[in-house]
């Protein structure tokens, strides 16, 4: 389904992770879950994408395929071809090596693993781009949740920043 000469894809132990492809960012703009579901290939959960994500989506809706590897990713689960969360990047890394990761889980597939196996993965092929020497993430200082999907990824607490906990992990020396 997905030529990786253009796309990246990362393969977990129940996840595909693809970037979103800007036609179908441009459907789900348009409110068009049906061509956009057709352009995936994939089923949409019910309650995805969740309202930060829609946010995001005219950058994604315009980004090359190359640039669409730094934005949003679809979380799509293997066993059902459904799109049940999304990771990603905020941007390209910059002159230091720094990007940030980002994700949501639609309400429906919370609490069964999905954001730690997503962030493992995306983790896994962001340092293993050589552009990308430190990763960052921010979320709630009370999100017990995705406090413990970062610090089970390696994420170290590295301050607050905007009223939000800001997290680090380093590359590896043998990445």
């Amino acid at each position: 389904m997905w030529d990786e000469d253009i796309w990246p894809f990362v393969e977990t132990p129940r996840l595909d992770l693809l970037p979103l492809p800007g036609e179908a960012a441009g459907a789900l703009m348009a409110g068009a879950r049906d061509r956009a579901r057709e352009l995936i290939g994939a089923e949409l959960a019910e309650d995805w994408p969740l309202a930060d994500l829609e946010d995001v989506l005219p950058l994604q809706r315009l980004a090359t395929p190359s640039a669409a590897a730094y934005g949003i990713w679809l979380v799509v689960d293997r066993q059902t071809a459904t799109v049940i969360a999304d990771v990603g990047f905020m941007g390209p890394p910059g002159d230091d090596g720094d990007v940030e990761i980002g994700y949501s889980v639609s309400a429906s597939h919370r609490r069964q693993g999905v954001a730690g196996e997503a962030v493992a993965g995306l983790v896994s092929w962001a340092f293993g781009q050589p552009d990308i020497s430190v990763i960052h993430a921010r979320c709630e200082p009370d999100n017990a949740g995705s406090i413990r999907v970062l610090e089970g990824n390696g994420f170290t607490a590295d301050g607050v920043e905007g009223g939000r906990r800001r997290f680090v992990r380093h590359r590896p020396p043998s990445a």
